[in-house]
């Protein structure tokens, strides 16, 4: 098996588990903020963006023969449940910072499996892995402009170096 394809690979299975803990999750944090806030569309919309892009990771993991890892599933399944959970009593700052954190580095891992899918000469793929980053970075985007104003963004960004 070609390094690019086992990356591909690699970077499909992570994806897989990490848009299910991150679905959870948001499912999580929608339903613990206040009826009505401004955020909550915009988080539902999210975690329906990141159930559709389990769905297409899923999809380029039968194309390639390959499979979600059972334990790592498992282990994510738990992660985002139990994020979800933790979004009813970390407040709101927290969740939103740690989501756009998260989603930086979803944007450069779909640009990284793009990058294999071409030296695969797999363009459907690599078209795909191009839009899902896209997306991935206004998912970014609208979590770094909702926790902009807050008092609390300089000393976070300080310790754990999210712009």
């Amino acid at each position: 098996m070609s390094n690019a394809r086992q990356n591909l690979i690699r970077i499909l299975q992570n994806a897989h588990a990490g848009e299910l803990a991150a679905a959870f999750a948001y499912r999580g944090h929608w339903k613990s903020l206040k009826s009505g806030a401004a955020e909550c569309e915009g988080i539902k919309k999210i975690e329906r963006e990141e159930w559709e892009h389990r769905e297409n990771v899923a999809r380029w993991l039968v194309k390639l023969d390959a499979q979600p890892r059972p334990l790592r599933e498992k282990m994510f399944w738990t992660i985002g449940k139990t994020i979800g959970l933790a979004c009813y009593v970390s407040g709101w700052f927290f969740p939103m910072y740690f989501a756009g954190r998260l989603e930086s580095k979803n944007v450069q891992e779909y640009v990284d499996a793009a990058e294999y899918a071409k030296e695969l000469e797999m363009k459907e793929c690599f078209d795909e892995m191009m839009e899902m980053s896209r997306v991935e970075g206004e998912h970014e985007i609208f979590f770094s402009q909702t926790v902009a104003t807050h008092r609390l963004l300089p000393l976070t960004r300080r310790f754990f170096h999210w712009s």
